[in-house]
């Protein structure tokens, strides 16, 4: 079973805590350490400053993003100083994420284009290439895109 999945999580009431470069290393660790545990592969991610897009690929037969996801958001909470509710919890992160399931390689390519030009889509860039925190890098690599694709004034990318 397995397959591809979309996934947006989003900050507590969206503070800006990747404009810190060291919660972006934190988010990093703590998704190695969730996938040394729990397999998948990443095979795109855009970490902006309130909020990030990525793209897995969990193995065949398991289909469990959800405890994966759990895990990485409570890896991460434990390093931050923050307040905690009236749960228990840290105000990290919005309670719940958003996924979509990959339905075809059409519906993969749109979701890649669409997390690799959401800075640009912010405001934050004028090119996909100009962000730092994005796999963008990696697939300009290994031939996936033009180093140029996605500069602002580019077709709109809607999913």
């Amino acid at each position: 079973m397995g397959g591809n999945y979309f996934f947006t999580l989003v900050t507590y009431r969206r503070a800006h805590i990747f404009n810190d470069p060291k919660n972006i290393d934190q988010l990093k660790i703590a998704i190695n350490k969730v996938k040394k545990k729990r397999p998948f592969f990443l095979n795109a991610i855009v970490i902006l400053p309130d909020h990030l897009h990525c793209l897995w690929r969990l193995p065949d037969s398991d289909v469990d993003y959800s405890t994966r996801w759990r895990l990485i958001k409570r890896y991460f909470s434990i390093e931050m100083n923050t307040n905690v509710n009236q749960r228990g919890e840290k105000e990290v992160w919005q309670r719940r994420f958003w996924e979509h399931t990959i339905r075809n390689e059409e519906d993969w390519k749109k979701h890649m284009d669409y997390i690799h030009y959401n800075p640009v889509k912010h405001g934050l860039v004028a090119a996909a290439k100009d962000w730092p925190h994005t796999s963008f890098h990696h697939w300009v690599s290994i031939g996936f895109y033009e180093k140029n694709w996605g500069s602002k004034g580019s077709l709109v990318l809607q999913i």
